[in-house]
């Protein structure tokens, strides 16, 4: 599976993003995807996964209330919603998948996008 992230860019405080994960080369629709995203000199962090099934959704509770994961198996893509931004979502936003079940440790997906990149400025 190939997996291309796109739709970052810079936006202000309290401004609205939505990244877009596209996948090819096998069918999308059992797999459970995730995206994460890692800031210069930290850790890679979650931020949501969806389930093949569409009906289970986890977010990091740095975004809880603020993200929203969805996804259209048609298309082959994935999307993360992102509101009410703040300076510390800053990051290379990153997506992955792994079979079926989605889980927010980045160890266990499988195949990841090259990552897009997310500013906020203050």
């Amino acid at each position: 599976v190939q997996l291309q992230a796109f739709g970052g860019g810079l936006v202000q405080a309290g401004g609205s993003l939505r990244l877009s994960c596209a996948a090819s080369g096998r069918s999308f629709s059992s797999y459970a995807v995730g995206w994460f995203r890692q800031a210069p000199g930290q850790e890679r962090a979650f931020v949501a996964a969806i389930g093949w099934n569409v009906r289970t959704t986890y977010y990091g509770d740095s975004v809880k209330g603020r993200f929203t994961i969805s996804r259209d198996n048609a298309k082959n893509t994935v999307y993360l919603q992102m509101n009410s931004l703040k300076p510390e979502d800053t990051a290379v936003y990153y997506c992955a998948v792994r079979p079926v079940v989605p889980t927010d440790q980045y160890l266990e997906y499988d195949y990841w996008g090259q990552g897009t990149q997310v500013t906020v400025s203050s």
